[in-house]
């Protein structure tokens, strides 16, 4: 071994493969053993070299080569390789051959061997039951840098390549590819299915899937074959899924409305450029869905929608899961990112594009004020000093896994909607897709974009804007935003816009340097009333920044949000900003919890949550008195919720009071049936005992009779979590088939307040009755059991790194059990744990989890600091709203 390690040195920890060889055609076979979880294959790669080399070095992980069977031909020699080596920590191939590879096209020939895994990546084991047995489907997942447990290959998405691929599979299977079928041959039990060659792809997006599946399936107008492919028996559940990407597909062809500024503009402007899409549901997945080209691969939950047993939220999921997924079969799929550092780009854009489509499919939903709640995930961490640049520099493969995180997607498409709102929807129009984007839109807008988007994508961080008002002048400044207590370097170009006491008193510049004051009138055409007047900056919430107002400023908006004077995405975003600015002690927790009374109806209740849990922290004794305050609050919500009636006149609008209660009334909105179950879930775990006892009144029946209207998908996770609530629960979690379900039951079972059922459930998330994708969901644990989550973490960190080590859901299991903690000790206690338990694919996460409990300690102990806090808790509680 020590002989093999010191071989081929120069291809050794390099990040990239060397460059002297182009891929240019993979002829691919495959034949999947479903019994014996194991696959061997065969593969024929037109390769043109292109310099001097004696050597090809291609991508391969956990795959057995045959050494005899490496072969080159050209036109007019065949090289039998020498030596071939696997380097596992590498995950490389080198070939060596007796003499230099003729210049030009040849064709590399291999045949090897591998395992169906169970760690839902690369050419893995998915199980399923049909008829009462337990079977096992094959399925790739090949984002990002898997598909070399598949097959040896150029693994990097620069490295395009066309695809024929054929699979040797049991005759009563079905089998996927990214295209359609050319041909089947019949032997016996097996058959052998031809694909058509697909267009030139990069690796990450070849597909296969062999199962036992139900489809339906549509055509679009263009005459291209939509099906949605699930489980026997779910096919009913696709239906939905299949409307919406029919539609999807015709809107991403010709056009995508932008109702937010009642524009038409064109995006793609290219028609879809497969003859057909498939779509299927995968029983273990990781991500959330996968955009390989012409066969889009999702879990369970976000693909199936069933009408008696989903709730408001997971049609809502189902819809900007599609639509994401089907703008990267232009954005990223025919137009391919370079390397890992653009991910963001690939994936910001397609988050942003999917709430564009999503809103043009279902303008009554508002989804751009859902939005900000993936704006607020990416402020979160970008708040961190361990956070990283949108672009970023990858080193190993394994590291790209870790920023597929909120960066890339939400603070990437926070930042593209930044950009889209300032310059306009006419100089927004992205028909020529290319690497250098910013000098189109240059083109365009005549705006400085490409210094203003590198501001924003190579450098970590974002500013917070503080906004004073001086007699009839406002002053800006700018300065990183950091929840560690202080202000770190940076300097943003930062598109400003403001408005004052009007929506139609809108303005906009771009704040460039670190400071800036402007003239009232000169900017707003009119002077500043004296009194309560309000300014709002960041309009909308369209821009990445927070801002931070002065005592004046701030008492003009709270009037304004009582008043109702605000937008949602406005009133939200105020909250958002002050809420964090608490978290770093930049505002008392009394303003905090004084401004967040003026949000009857429709305060968060997560942040309303977080607020509890640190107060519990910091002061037990104010615990009560706080979760009063909120549950006055939220109570005077569930009874009422207001409405907006739209009448013929158009400069007339009414205003009515609806009786939202448990029942969802006849034709009530989307955004009804999500607000009832936000409501009385917060209700419920601030300890409202009339909800409580309603709950469980209601729960009760449904144990009865799992199709009664008492108790629909979007209540199901308002409950009392003690042990009969608890055995019920899971007796539920066993009986049913519906995934969505099973997750909602999961991210149940976790908040009980007795350490001894969440032991015995976080046990039971190891169990096989639970999917491993679906653990993370069940980690996240209540504040009683922060402890009992973390001892259990500690004891099974080897099952886990087993069975989550090479993926990215181990990171989001240390992230949701280790952030919560708020004492020094515990965030000396955790490092110390992995020290000695690092690996590439957490370094990140555990340092953003162990700064995350540094925040919460300074945050406790800033709360304890505030003198006036006792008193103005007291005050808030019995206030009568």
């Amino acid at each position: 071994m020590a002989e093999q390690n010191q071989k081929y040195p120069q291809f050794r920890g390099q990040p990239r493969l060397p460059k002297f060889a182009i891929p240019k055609r993979y002829d691919l076979k495959l034949n999947p053993d479903l019994a014996a979880c194991k696959f061997t294959g065969a593969v024929q790669i037109s390769v043109d070299v292109v310099s001097d080399t004696k050597f090809l070095v291609l991508n391969a992980a956990e795959l057995s080569v045959s050494s005899n069977s490496v072969k080159f031909a050209s036109a007019n020699k065949v090289l039998e390789a020498v030596e071939v080596e696997l380097f596992a920590e590498d995950e490389i191939v080198v070939m060596e051959f007796k003499e230099s590879l003729p210049i030009g096209v040849g064709v590399l020939t291999m045949e090897f061997e591998g395992t169906l895994n169970d760690n839902m990546n690369g050419f893995y084991r998915s199980t399923y039951e049909h008829n009462g047995e337990k079977k096992n489907m094959a399925v790739t997942q090949f984002e990002p840098v898997d598909a070399r447990r598949c097959f040896p290959c150029w693994d990097e998405p620069a490295c395009k390549a066309t695809f024929k691929i054929t699979l040797d599979v049991p005759s009563d299977l079905v089998a996927l590819s990214n295209m359609p079928i050319t041909e089947e041959k019949q032997n016996g039990n097996l058959k052998t299915i031809y694909f058509q060659e697909s267009p030139i792809m990069s690796t990450y997006l070849v597909a296969v899937v062999v199962g036992m599946f139900d489809y339906v399936e549509d055509n679009t107008p263009e005459g291209i074959n939509v099906r949605v492919y699930c489980q026997v028996g779910k096919s009913s559940q696709g239906k939905f899924a299949l409307d919406v990407a029919v539609k999807t597909l015709g809107l991403y062809k010709e056009y995508v409305v932008c109702f937010t500024c009642a524009v038409t503009t064109r995006y793609f402007d290219v028609p879809y450029s497969l003859p057909k899409l498939d779509m299927i549901a995968i029983p273990d997945f990781a991500p959330g869905a996968m955009e390989n080209y012409g066969l889009v691969t999702y879990r369970e939950t976000d693909l199936l929608y069933d009408e008696n047993h989903s709730a408001a939220e997971n049609k809502q999921m189902v819809v900007t899961a599609i639509t994401h997924e089907l703008a990267h079969q232009w954005f990223g799929n025919l137009v391919t990112m370079e390397w890992w550092t653009h991910l963001w780009l690939n994936e910001g854009f397609a988050t942003w594009i999917s709430y564009l489509a999503a809103d043009s499919l279902f303008p009554d939903w508002k989804v751009w004020t859902q939005f900000l709640v993936k704006c607020s995930e990416g402020l979160q961490l970008d708040g961190l000093a361990e956070s990283h640049p949108i672009e970023v520099d990858i080193n190993h493969a394994s590291e790209v896994g870790e920023i597929f995180d909120a960066i890339s997607y939400q603070k990437g498409a926070s930042v593209i909607r930044m950009l889209q709102s300032y310059l306009g929807p006419e100089s927004f129009q992205v028909d020529d897709l290319t690497e250098d984007l910013w000098s189109v839109l240059l083109e365009e807008s005549g705006e400085p974009v490409n210094k203003l988007m590198n501001s924003w994508t190579k450098q970590m961080g974002y500013p917070v804007v503080s906004v004073k008002l001086n007699d009839q002048s406002l002053e800006f400044e700018q300065s990183r935003f950091l929840f560690t207590c202080s202000h770190g370097n940076g300097q943003w170009v930062v598109p400003i816009t403001l408005c004052s006491g009007s929506y139609d008193a809108r303005k906009s510049f771009l704040l460039e340097t670190k400071s800036k004051t402007l003239d009232v009138k000169d900017l707003l055409g009119v002077s500043v009333p004296s009194g309560h007047h309000w300014i709002k900056v960041n309009v909308e919430q369209t821009g990445f920044y927070r801002v931070k107002y002065d005592e004046g400023l701030s008492a003009g908006l709270r009037k304004a949000i009582e008043r109702k004077y605000l937008s949602t995405c406005d009133r939200s975003g105020i909250l958002d900003d002050y809420y964090s600015l608490s978290m770093s002690c930049e505002h008392s927790l009394t303003s905090l919890l004084a401004l967040m009374s003026s949000y009857r109806e429709e305060l968060e209740y997560t942040v309303a949550s977080t607020v509890a849990k640190i107060v519990a922290d910091a002061s037990p004794e104010l615990v009560g008195d706080v979760k009063l305050f909120f549950i006055n609050l939220f109570q005077n919500s569930a009874e009422y919720v207001i409405r907006d009636f739209s009448v013929l006149l158009s400069t007339q609008r009414l205003m009515g009071w609806l009786k939202l209660g448990w029942d969802p009334k006849p034709g009530e909105s989307h955004l009804d049936s999500m607000l009832r179950g936000e409501l009385l879930k917060a209700l419920a775990i601030f300890g409202h005992e009339a909800t409580l006892d309603e709950a469980n009144k209601r729960f009760r029946i449904f144990l009865e009779d799992r199709n009664t209207a008492v108790l629909p998908p979007d209540l199901r996770s308002v409950n009392k979590s003690n042990k009969s609530g608890y055995d019920s629960l899971l007796r539920i979690y066993r009986e049913t088939d519906l995934s969505q379900e099973k997750t909602r039951i999961l991210g149940s079972l976790g908040s009980c307040r007795d350490p001894e059922i969440v032991q015995e459930f976080l046990d039971f998330l190891l169990s096989s009755e639970v999917r491993s994708q679906d653990v993370v969901v069940g980690v996240s644990v209540c504040r009683e059991s922060r402890e009992t989550a973390w001892n259990w973490l500690k004891a099974n960190w080897d099952n886990l790194t087993k069975t989550y080590g090479s993926g990215f859901l181990i990171a989001h299991i240390i992230s949701n059990i280790v952030s919560p903690f708020s004492s020094y000790e515990k965030a000396a206690e955790v490092e110390e744990f992995f020290s000695s338990r690092m690996m590439p694919n957490i370094a990140r996460t555990v340092k953003q989890g162990i700064e995350r409990i540094h925040i919460n300690a300074a945050w406790v102990k800033c709360i304890q600091n505030d003198k006036d806090l006792p008193h103005a808790v007291k005050e808030l509680a019995y206030s009568k709203y």
